[in-house]
């Protein structure tokens, strides 16, 4: 028996239901969306993602509707940045964040990565939390994106 939602590959046909996801999220919790800066990656999710050698995944209802998503894009030195991981409103609180974040980590060690990065806002809170239970660590970043205050860090096992 299949359980919903479940975890897929996302593709560039997904480009504008992603946009939609992190766009409304953003919305929700007071952070504007920057679609000619921060958030140019979502204009061709398999160049900005897959051609460089990371991956994008989405989570999906049995309907095909998206809720939630999340990306590891490569730096250098063995090092990717988690972007991109949202969960709609309706689907928060039942365990998703938690399977987006151990998938995201699986996926990193699958793909070569040592270490994963990434930036946040302080008025995500519940994110913060779960980053922080699963041992990400506070660090400097020389470049945040102008809604994110926070940058943190994780050294795989």
């Amino acid at each position: 028996m299949t359980t919903w939602p479940q975890l897929r590959r996302a593709t560039n046909a997904d480009c504008e239901p992603v946009k939609t996801l992190v766009f409304t999220v953003l919305d929700e919790y007071g952070l504007r969306p920057d679609p000619d800066g921060t958030d140019a990656d979502l204009d061709d999710i398999e160049r900005s993602y897959f051609a460089r050698g990371g991956t994008f995944r989405i989570l999906q209802e049995e309907d095909g509707s998206l809720v939630g998503a999340y990306g590891l894009y490569p730096l250098q030195n063995h090092t990717c940045e988690l972007r991109k991981m949202y969960l709609r409103r309706t689907h928060r609180g039942r365990g998703l964040g938690r399977r987006l974040l151990e998938d995201a980590l699986a996926s990193a060690r699958e793909l070569g990565f040592t270490t994963v990065t990434l930036e946040t806002a302080s008025v995500l809170k519940e994110a913060i939390a779960l980053y922080k239970r699963y041992g990400f660590v506070p660090c400097p970043s020389d470049h945040l994106a102008t809604r994110c205050d926070q940058a943190y860090i994780l050294v795989l096992q």
